[in-house]
């Protein structure tokens, strides 16, 4: 008898990504196509909301973008305006209310909106609003922003979105869809990404440019922090919403959640992964045969180390791709069942060999740990583990699913007792001064958080202990 197990990883989990087309006749379709290239950033639930000027139309479910929408659930989405969402829940449950776009129909008209990040007074603000006789209709964080907008005493809608944004803290980047226009907002701050771009003149608005390119949209620029972008048949408007406050990018962004094709931040993500690894080799050379990825993520940094050391690169762990979430585990055992669905040595490469095996982050180091011994039983004589990031010692809480502050590894134990625990001949993470050097951060102006455990926010405690709890 067989038996059905969860397949998991040991890398922090994608937030959301949110795509938008505006001045299109085509505006669901391309949009779709947006939600396909930053499927990456969430492959919970997915959702698209439309405009043919006179009503929005609204569809979404559980699953992949491919899978949710098919030629008919297209059809069912007409306009010239449209915008979506995928989604990985950091705040509520994975269930279909809370997938998004959330639609809503109140004073300030009918709008649909999709949100990447994650608000740190969320329950305050919703515990705030219940005792006024708001009623939730899911656990998203998403929802306090709608119900702000609801009953803000702004006689418009962008007045009404500069009145909520203005009570919330933390990190969004937004799209909202009226049955007229679209609006591009992001947080004063600017911890996630959010760009607009040009196609054949209409609008597009998006997580990262690696969607643009699928629909050969002209990247334009980022939407600033703190700035709302209105877009409408008479173009776009632009105005700052909120005071300015000293920008917090997030620095993950380069080292493991976008794409590596993307530009993000204004800075090309493959270019950024490259000289991690680069700086990593001067930090934490290794007397090595060869340098072998974690495939995917762990790919450029990996080209960047063996550039910079000259130790020959292999692709020696071949990864499945179609390995999904769920699998049928055999009744009798077998060791490292769920690294051995994903990752398969290439034994030929391996034997014999001194390898230095590179990876963009470790959080439990429990998935690392049964690589290392998949990599030693394929014949290889020593294991040298590089990670091309800092210890992570702290959750984050501005849109990225990560283990409790007791579950990361690095928070509980040195990198002495790491390396040990991980089986390896060495151990050596990239400095928080060389990370900052390869995404080019001179000016302070990137979210560390999760390596320095100093949030750059207020409130952080009441998510704190929702976390905790849950």
């Amino acid at each position: 008898m067989s038996k059905l197990r969860i397949i998991d990883d040991d890398h922090f989990h994608d937030h959301c990504g949110v795509f938008g087309v505006f001045g299109h006749p085509e505006a669901a379709k391309l949009t779709y196509l947006g939600l396909y290239g930053l499927q990456h950033r969430g492959q919970e639930s997915a959702g698209i909301a439309s405009s043919d000027g006179t009503d929005l139309h609204l569809h979404r479910s559980l699953g992949h973008v491919q899978e949710i929408f098919t030629p008919q659930a297209l059809e069912n989405l007409p306009g010239w305006a449209a915008m979506g969402h995928t989604r990985y829940s950091t705040a509520g449950d994975t269930v279909l209310l809370n997938a998004q776009p959330i639609m809503i129909d109140c004073n300030k008209g009918k709008l649909a909106l999709g949100h990447n990040g994650n608000l740190t007074n969320a329950l305050e603000l919703r515990r705030r609003l219940e005792h006024r006789g708001s009623i939730f209709q899911t656990t998203s964080d998403t929802e306090v922003i709608v119900h702000l907008v609801a009953r803000s005493a702004a006689r418009n809608l962008p007045g009404a979105l500069a009145e909520a944004l203005n009570q919330v803290e933390g990190a969004y980047s937004l799209l909202v869809l009226t049955r007229d226009e679209m609006y591009a907002i992001r947080d004063p701050r600017g911890f996630r990404p959010l760009i607009l771009g040009r196609l054949e003149g209409a609008w597009v608005a998006g997580s990262e440019s690696c969607a643009f390119d699928l629909i050969d949209a002209e990247y334009v620029r980022e939407v600033e922090p703190g700035e709302m972008v209105r877009i409408s048949r008479s173009g776009i408007e632009s105005f700052h919403f909120a005071p300015e406050k000293p920008h917090q990018y997030c620095i993950f962004e380069q080292v493991y959640f976008s794409r590596p094709d993307s530009i993000v931040f204004g800075r090309p993500v493959n270019k950024s992964r490259e000289q991690l690894g680069r700086l990593l080799a001067r930090e934490h050379p290794a007397d090595a045969d060869i340098v072998v990825p974690l495939p995917d993520s762990g790919v450029p940094a990996a080209v960047g180390y063996a550039d910079e050391s000259h130790i020959p690169f292999r692709m020696a762990l071949i990864r499945n791709h179609y390995v999904g979430r769920t699998f049928i585990e055999p009744e009798q055992a077998i060791r490292d069942f769920g690294v051995k669905l994903k990752l398969n040595p290439v034994r030929g490469d391996l034997e014999g060999q001194r390898v230095v095996l590179v990876d963009d982050s470790l959080v439990r180091g429990t998935t690392s740990r049964k690589i290392v011994r998949l990599v030693r039983e394929a014949g290889a004589a020593e294991v040298h583990v590089r990670i091309s990031c800092p210890p992570t010692i702290s959750p984050c809480y501005y849109g990225i699913d990560t283990p409790r502050r007791e579950e990361l590894i690095a928070a509980q134990q040195s990198p002495e007792e790491i390396r040990k625990f991980l089986g390896a001949d060495s151990l050596g993470y990239l400095s928080l001064e060389s990370l900052r050097a390869a995404v080019g951060d001179t000016e302070g102006k990137f979210c560390t958080a999760c390596y320095t455990g100093a949030y750059p926010t207020e409130l952080v405690q009441l998510e704190v202990e929702a976390h905790r709890e849950s």
